[in-house]
């Protein structure tokens, strides 16, 4: 094994190799990764370089022709490969998670098992790339001519995937790469290398060519790997504040960021309150309320907010707690201690502004209660910033047009929910709230793989989902015929 960068003597855990070019090769330097809820390592990571980086690159631009001439029917039977392996190693690849991230095992099993349609459903589209016939005879000058829009890969892919959903964030940037016909060097987040790396391991069982996918690790090469002028395209899922320097970095070139939210849902008198409290309640707090599109902030009409609020606080009392690798644990950890802290922190803060919380708020570790809060200000940062923990607010509302532009006016435009039996208000909440999604009779958290995904404003740019990921991944080429 190689030497840890750590002090202390090396625990014996599994070190996770990088693959580039085809091989799997071992980081000079390794980090440890450790289990939020136990404290302990469970594996070491690579700390890649700079050299790593230019060898996955000069890999990846060697590759993009193989990949690119390779038609779309091998593209879509090496992705169906993939597929059937993971149903094989599903089980391993959720408790790997688990174990890094402290995502409740139920959860990362869903995880694993969804990211099958991810996959599945980019074989599909790999051979579903078309183009256009544009008329010309809408002119004298293009008059019996005939032009045809082609699509193309663009080349090589920088893929960049968060913590949050480490494996099926991560086949949301591959699987469409290489259903493209493109090559793709991905960049692991810190905190889940060895989900991404069985993602790779996948890919390399199934025959994926040498070079077409290759993955780096560590802090060091994310900056440096967006700059390098070989990357064509850059996939980004993470924090607003990393996707602005990606942003600022990334040139001429096309981008694809998903980033924050503050996952605001509407509850309107007429709704069911229910079935309302029931979702804003569980969909707050699952994953540890560590999503993009988490229920965060819930603004919910007056004449039905007391009611609304015993409900949420009723069914948020029910979530158990506890070991994240326990079948029947609900909530697991955050992703570290200092991430807690931080949370617990914006909590408390509220409470010195006066709001109240009605059920959860303490601390151990890296866990943090499910926590239900009333009486919040809109300038609070459990509000207007994206919290990223169990915790969700509940404000009331008098007027429904006024709650929409409120929404709409927020720095973020992920998704917002709105629950209601009317059509008329549904329409008006989906004119007036710039947004990348309005989930009608849902939360904000709602997604499905297929579906074009991703925001506005500081939520980002562009949309992932395999069909729309490849629109973005190819480029058009104009082909002209003067007859």
């Amino acid at each position: 094994m190689m030497a840890s960068t750590a002090a202390n003597a090396r625990v014996d855990a599994p070190t996770i190799p990088m693959l580039i070019g085809g091989e799997w090769r071992e980081g000079a330097q390794t980090d440890p990764v450790k289990d939020p809820y136990r404290n302990e390592i469970v594996s070491y990571q690579p700390h890649s370089t700079l050299l790593d980086l230019d060898a996955a690159l000069s890999a990846a631009v060697a590759a993009r022709s193989i990949i690119a001439g390779m038609p779309g029917f091998e593209r879509a039977a090496l992705l169906r490969r993939v597929s059937s392996l993971l149903v094989e190693r599903a089980d391993m690849i959720a408790e790997i998670m688990s174990r890094e991230t402290g995502k409740a095992l139920k959860d990362a099993r869903g995880e694993v098992v969804r990211s099958q349609d991810t996959i599945n459903l980019s074989a599909e589209e790999a051979i579903r790339i078309e183009g256009e016939h544009i008329p010309l005879d809408g002119s004298a000058m293009g008059a019996g001519k005939i032009a045809i829009m082609l699509r193309f890969p663009v080349g090589v892919v920088a893929g960049i995937t968060p913590f949050n959903a480490p494996f099926n964030l991560a086949c949301h940037k591959v699987a469409p790469a290489i259903a493209a016909g493109n090559a793709i060097v991905l960049k692991a987040p810190p905190q889940a290398p060895g989900v991404v790396h069985e993602l790779a391991r996948l890919f390399f069982d199934a025959g994926t060519p040498a070079g077409v996918l290759n993955t780096l690790y560590g802090p060091e090469v994310g900056p440096a790997l967006v700059r390098d002028p070989r990357v064509d395209f850059v996939t980004f899922t993470g924090s607003t504040r990393v996707g602005a320097e990606i942003k600022a970095a990334s040139g001429l070139r096309r981008v694809a960021l998903e980033l924050g939210g503050a996952g605001q849902t509407v509850v309107h008198k007429d709704a069911d309150i229910k079935e309302a409290a029931t979702v804003c309640a569980r969909n707050s707090m699952r994953l540890a309320g560590q999503s993009c599109i988490s229920v965060q902030t819930v603004y919910v009409h007056e004449d039905v907010y007391s009611v609304f609020v015993e409900g949420v606080v009723s069914e948020v009392s029910k979530l158990k707690l506890g070991d994240p690798l326990d079948p029947s644990t609900d909530v697991g950890t955050l992703i570290n201690e200092p991430t807690a802290q931080r949370v617990e922190s914006w909590v408390k803060e509220a409470v010195a502004g006066g709001a109240r919380v009605l059920t959860g708020g303490e601390r151990r570790g890296a866990q943090l209660q499910p926590t239900v809060l009333v009486d919040v200000k809109s300038s609070m940062k459990v509000v207007c910033d994206e919290v990223f923990g169990p915790v969700v607010s509940i404000l009331p509302y008098k007027d429904f047009d006024e709650v929409c532009r409120t929404i709409s006016d927020s720095r973020f435009g992920l998704q917002c929910g709105v629950f209601t039996k009317s059509i008329d208000l549904a329409i008006r909440a989906v004119r007036t709230i710039r947004t990348g999604g309005v989930i009608i009779n849902g939360s904000s958290t709602w997604r499905t793989d297929q579906l074009a995904y991703g925001g506005v404003k500081d939520s980002g740019i562009g949309r992932e989902g395999p069909r729309y990921a490849i629109r973005d991944m190819t480029e058009e080429r104009l082909m002209l015929f003067n007859l």
